[in-house]
């Protein structure tokens, strides 16, 4: 078994006189804001005129075969509404075009629900849990934001969901099914589950339904209480349709974007996050908050540190490990990072303690040197374990989504959700 690599050599003691929090400095709130403004200006380029949101390039170009993409065009939606809640001039525009979209092309007219890109150009028409999450998430922030059409965009969303994806046997959400809804996959998975929770947190506010709450502390109990815990808090990413383990997935492909084989560390710092946000809710709601909630959460941070960060000898947090806790694969990917720095923050606000200033200070300096393209603009997405741009993924960005909000979320409490607060920035 891997030993642990004592990622907290260098930090100083919680009893020690504690420096000045970043999360308190005037500068360092500048310096997010700035940061933040400078990513929403880099991806207003994604804009589609067909209708949409496609990736970019390196250099902030949408490649001339480039089509819609259902998961981008709805996290477009979710942060171009966060950006018009803080006043950005033109973000509201850039989020109703994205509704529209939704609303349209995306949208599947005959059996409901939406694909995973416009069905013009895309041979798969299966219906992703996932993506139906980012739908019902760029919905929702878009409500909030009073951008036009998002209210009815929302109930229809959250009304294929209900009848869809939420099992109320399962107490959790199921991964896919045909286009029709006649086939539902023999599969389960972590990461459609996590960004669930992470959907529940932002309907419990911003529609004020606490039964979404309810639904989120299920799945946290099922994916990390029962099942992460007992491996250490390496994430079980992959289950059997019944939700018997399924560990060995994919195994021949560890880089795989969505399914990975082993654990991976990002996960980790978004799950303990989002359980973070979790507590925070029950708790203004006045709710019983079980007290592993927060002990599971403070484990699961401290070991996607142990597991992720400097393990193969070079900097950052790799991408996945095995079931030992040995590196697996090697890439640094923007999101990993950004997802890490803002559970750092989260874990600040909530504790006080110098472990996780040094961690958040830690984090954004790796992210200021790895990531942040200062010559052409955004960040690069994806690095190979040399930390060059990934041959197998290409010179992309196709992304806002994860770096926004990692400049947003530290400046925020930890409930409400950040819709119902960014306006505050």
């Amino acid at each position: 078994m891997k030993h642990d690599t004592k990622p907290h050599e260098t930090e100083p003691h919680d009893t020690d006189q504690k420096p000045r929090r970043w999360l308190d400095s005037a500068t360092h709130h500048f310096w997010l804001t700035r940061e933040g403004l400078a990513l929403f200006e880099f991806h207003r380029q994604a804009r589609l005129d067909s209708g949409g949101f496609a990736p970019l390039d390196g250099d902030g170009r949408i490649p001339d075969d480039a089509v819609a993409d259902t998961m981008l065009t709805a996290r477009m939606a979710h942060s171009c509404a966060l950006a018009a809640l803080q006043g950005v001039p033109g973000a509201a525009a850039l989020a109703e075009h994205a509704i529209r979209a939704l609303e349209g092309k995306l949208h599947d007219e005959q059996h409901g629900g939406w694909f995973g890109a416009d069905p013009a150009t895309s041979d798969d028409r299966t219906k992703q849990c996932y993506i139906h999450h980012f739908v019902a998430l760029g919905a929702a922030t878009a409500t909030h934001a009073d951008i036009p059409g998002a209210a009815a965009l929302l109930e229809e969303a959250i009304g294929v969901i209900d009848t869809r994806f939420w099992s109320m046997d399962e107490q959790a959400f199921v991964k896919s099914f045909s286009q029709g809804w006649s086939e539902l996959s023999d599969y389960r998975g972590g990461n459609s589950n996590m960004h669930g929770v992470e959907l529940c947190l932002a309907l419990a506010d911003v529609r004020d339904e606490p039964l979404w709450l309810d639904r989120a502390l299920a799945i946290v109990e099922r994916l990390i209480h029962r099942h992460a815990t007992p491996r250490e808090y390496r994430i079980l990413e992959h289950f059997h349709g019944d939700w018997s383990e399924w560990p060995e997935h994919n195994a021949d492909r560890p880089d795989d974007g969505f399914y990975p084989y082993g654990a991976t560390p990002g996960h980790g710092f978004e799950w303990s996050r989002l359980m973070l946000h979790l507590e925070a809710s029950l708790q203004s709601r006045g709710r019983t908050v079980p007290a592993w909630l927060f002990t599971d959460a403070a484990a699961l941070f401290d070991a996607s540190l142990r597991d992720g960060w400097n393990t193969d000898g070079a900097p950052g947090l790799v991408y996945t490990v095995d079931w030992e806790g040995n590196p697996h694969s090697l890439r640094r990917r923007h999101w990993t990072h950004a997802k890490a720095a803002g559970a750092a923050a989260a874990f600040l606000q909530r504790t006080g303690k110098a472990h996780y200033e040094h961690w958040y200070r830690q984090l954004w300096d790796a992210i200021d040197t790895l990531f942040i393209d200062r010559k052409r603009g955004g960040w690069y997405q994806e690095l190979s374990g040399e930390l060059q741009i990934d041959p197998a993924e290409g010179d992309v960005k196709p992304d806002l989504y994860h770096a926004y909000q990692s400049t947003l979320l530290p400046r925020l409490p930890l409930a409400p959700n950040l819709a119902l607060t960014v306006h505050r920035l």
